[in-house]
């Protein structure tokens, strides 16, 4: 068995299965992804059937970023020669004096050339009569935001990783990293395997890979959950008939047209209570389903119904929500990438980034924002802000 390679990605989730794809696609059979559990696991934070994707973000980085990540989907879309993103139009509702302002969406978007409309309540609802609301709510809309599907999303990628020769080896826990004359041992599933090149992309279990290097993060890991909905007017609530759209305030809601399954999709934005991965559990919070219920009974009352599944995922949060995306200090030969709880539409624009910094040592694009040295990343005691 092969046991050396040019580049080793631990864990294959959303971010490190398009980094395995877009190394694979420079150097083919010297990829290996290993992933701990097995592949498509529910542990994580990046499966299920659906996430946002949209242009609409609070500081012109993310948006321009966020055009790059339009690009990476389609690029890995021509090569697998498979339809991914759905586009169904965005809506992001704001009221006065909420706790999380609109103008830095509006600034940010005027400031990267991304076009939106401003719709009062009146409007919102005569095109969208799913809505219910007071008139002192107003919306941002902008045509290109919709659902990147995430469980099909993480299979094209690894798909074509080992269409381009790369190996991918699951249900291998790390059990030890080294330093080795300049190049890196992993020992995964009883093997030693060494590398040029490590890259971690491991969400919730980063500081457990990190350790290994004698660092850490300041991560704060959430257990999240969505509901999808069995109203009994599906219908209305097609992709084609029905936008993503983000309640813009504490707490924030979410929420996506019927995919995947017979209803549509809600949730909190950081909702959930702190836990680590080995103490999360996969039981829904009730706390938690009763402010989602409450807000779909007020808002959207057609979508509301018996919950046709309840699922949980893990955020992992460095304080300021901000990505880590960058060599470890310290290590050069060592990249990696912290998504923050709102990566997946960035996630094979992630991958891309992760791949130049292995075979390049740089990347094209600027993520200056996210360096793993930043000073909030080495404050004791850093204040967090999680709200985007």
């Amino acid at each position: 068995m092969k046991t050396e390679y040019d580049y080793i990605v631990l864990g294959l989730g959303g971010i490190g299965a398009a980094a395995t794809y877009w190394l694979a696609r420079r150097a083919g059979e010297d990829v290996l992804g290993l992933e701990q559990f097995e592949i498509g696991h529910v542990r994580g934070g990046s499966q299920d059937h659906s996430r946002i994707i949209r242009l609409s973000y609070h500081t012109p980085h993310y948006v321009e970023l966020a055009k790059h990540a339009y690009g990476a989907w389609a690029e890995l879309e021509a090569d697998a020669d498979e339809k991914l993103i759905v586009k169904t139009g965005g809506l992001d509702f704001t009221r006065p004096n909420t706790q999380i302002p609109i103008s830095d969406y509006t600034e940010s978007m005027d400031a990267a050339g991304v076009p939106y409309e401003w719709l009062d309540a009146d409007e919102v609802m005569r095109r969208w009569p799913q809505w219910r609301l007071t008139e002192d709510v107003s919306a941002l809309y902008q045509e290109e935001s919709g659902i990147a599907p995430a469980a099909k999303c993480n299979a094209a990628h690894l798909r074509m990783a080992r269409a381009y020769g790369a190996t991918l080896r699951d249900g291998v826990a790390v059990t030890a990293i080294r330093d080795r004359d300049g190049e890196i041992e992993v020992e995964a599933g009883g093997v030693t395997y060494r590398t040029q090149q490590l890259v971690i992309a491991a969400g919730a279990w980063t500081n457990n890979l990190l350790a290994h290097f004698g660092q850490k993060l300041p991560l704060t890991v959430t257990q999240e959950q969505v509901v999808y909905y069995d109203t009994p007017h599906a219908e209305k609530f097609a992709p084609e008939r029905f936008p993503i759209w983000i309640w813009m305030d504490v707490p924030s809601f979410y929420g996506f047209p019927v995919y995947g399954e017979a209803g549509p999709k809600v949730s909190e934005d950081v909702g959930g209570e702190e836990v680590t991965a080995e103490t999360r559990s996969f039981e829904p919070n009730p706390n938690i389903q009763a402010r989602i219920d409450n807000f779909v009974r007020n808002y959207l009352p057609e979508a509301y119904g018996p919950p046709i599944t309840i699922k949980t995922c893990l955020y992992t949060m460095p304080p300021d929500r901000d990505f880590v995306l960058d060599a470890l200090p310290g290590h050069p030969n060592v990249s990696l990438a912290v998504g923050a709880g709102h990566a997946f539409k960035f996630a094979s624009l992630l991958g891309k980034i992760l791949s130049e910094l292995a075979t390049d040592g740089a990347s094209q694009y600027d993520i200056e924002p996210f360096r793993a040295d930043r000073a909030i990343l080495l404050e004791e005691n850093p204040e967090k802000s999680f709200m985007t």
